[in-house]
């Protein structure tokens, strides 16, 4: 089990189990950086969307574990801000869990969230 990273409201943060899985899939996808995305969608409101990418974006925040470099934009970053990204497995499952202090509501199966 991860313990989770001191909270910060002004950053983000990552498991080092997350950051395994993502500089796995990065190496796999050919990338240099995850974009962090947010989408209208959902139940609830929102939800996370993630991009592999192999150049440089515009209008960004950057954050790098380890070697990991994590991409926001700025619209998405008032709903993501101080986000802890957890890799979790559940069951015979494994995803990338956000763990965002800004979501007031999820969905039942947590693929959507909403904020106020």
């Amino acid at each position: 089990m991860n313990s989770p990273a001191a909270y910060d409201p002004n950053s983000l943060s990552m498991t080092p189990t997350a950051v395994r899985h993502v500089k796995r899939q990065l190496e796999r996808e050919g990338a240099t950086a995850l974009m962090l995305a947010i989408t209208e969608s959902g139940c609830n409101g929102y939800m996370y969307e993630l991009k592999y990418l192999d150049d440089d974006a515009n209008d960004v925040r950057s954050f790098d574990f380890e070697g990991v470099t994590v991409l926001v934009t700025e619209d998405d970053w008032s709903i993501v801000r101080g986000t802890q990204i957890d890799y979790v497995t559940e069951g015979l499952n494994a995803t990338l869990k956000f763990n965002n202090p800004n979501a007031t509501g999820e969905c039942g199966c947590g693929e959507s969230f909403s904020v106020q």
